[in-house]
């Protein structure tokens, strides 16, 4: 498993949890508005990796004062040595936290199987319609995503979707599509874009909502998501 950076401490990622957050490069995503540019595209044999032994050293040494581990990317899914990190991790006494793009759901599904995984962020990048263009992957086919979204639905790990509200990308009407496609989810966040030097597109290209028009839209998406909330938009 690759490693390209560590985060020491978060009180946000993983809900109520003091946590570590783990980044690994590399995604087959390419969504325009990623914040993420460096470790979608610097994934490359120069890139400067932290080992693995080395990370969890650190765990050791916060064994107490940590008690989870969130691990992102890039696309987490994608580093073959995944579950033995988190078994690693949870043998420490670490709850393990994933972020995924939900394009890997067997992989995704044997994490889970495994008790490997206690918490689950899937991003949910738009409506159908628009998906692929949101990825930034033409021709992309939905059929993984929509197998990772149902493997969530039905299971008993808890999960939180998210999406990251984009003017240039997301109409009312997309939005509101995907709200019928993830009806009944217990968890929706949808946060707005922040605009930053590191968007894969580069800065100025895209723009968040106005916040007013998207709390005036939030009834709406709870008609069929009641738990949906705004993250980030104020």
């Amino acid at each position: 498993m690759r490693i390209a950076g560590l985060q020491k401490l978060t009180l946000l990622d993983f809900p109520g949890r003091t946590a570590a957050t783990v980044f690994t490069p590399g995604c087959d995503f390419r969504c325009p508005f990623c914040h993420n540019a460096d470790l979608v595209t610097g994934g490359g044999a120069g890139a400067q990796d932290i080992p693995v032994e080395e990370v969890l050293a650190f765990l050791r040494k916060r064994q107490g004062l940590l008690d989870g581990v969130c691990v992102t990317g890039g696309e987490p899914l994608m580093q073959p040595g995944l579950a033995e990190f988190c078994a690693s991790a949870r043998e420490l006494g670490y709850a393990m936290k994933l972020d995924t793009n939900g394009s890997f759901p067997d992989r995704l599904r044997a994490l889970l199987d495994a008790g490997l995984v206690d918490y689950v962020a899937m991003d949910v990048k738009n409506a159908p319609a628009r998906y692929a263009e949101t990825c930034g992957i033409e021709g992309l086919d939905l059929a993984a995503v929509r197998a990772s979204i149902d493997l969530l639905m039905g299971g008993n790990v808890p999960f939180e979707f998210r999406t990251t509200v984009v003017r240039e990308l997301h109409e009312p009407d997309d939005l509101r599509a995907l709200a019928r496609w993830i009806e009944g989810a217990p968890a929706w966040f949808l946060q707005s874009y922040v605009d930053a030097e590191g968007v894969l597109a580069g800065p100025g290209r895209f723009h968040a909502w106005n916040p007013d028009d998207l709390r005036a839209l939030l009834p709406e998406l709870q008609a069929f998501v009641p738990s949906a909330e705004l993250r980030g938009a104020d």
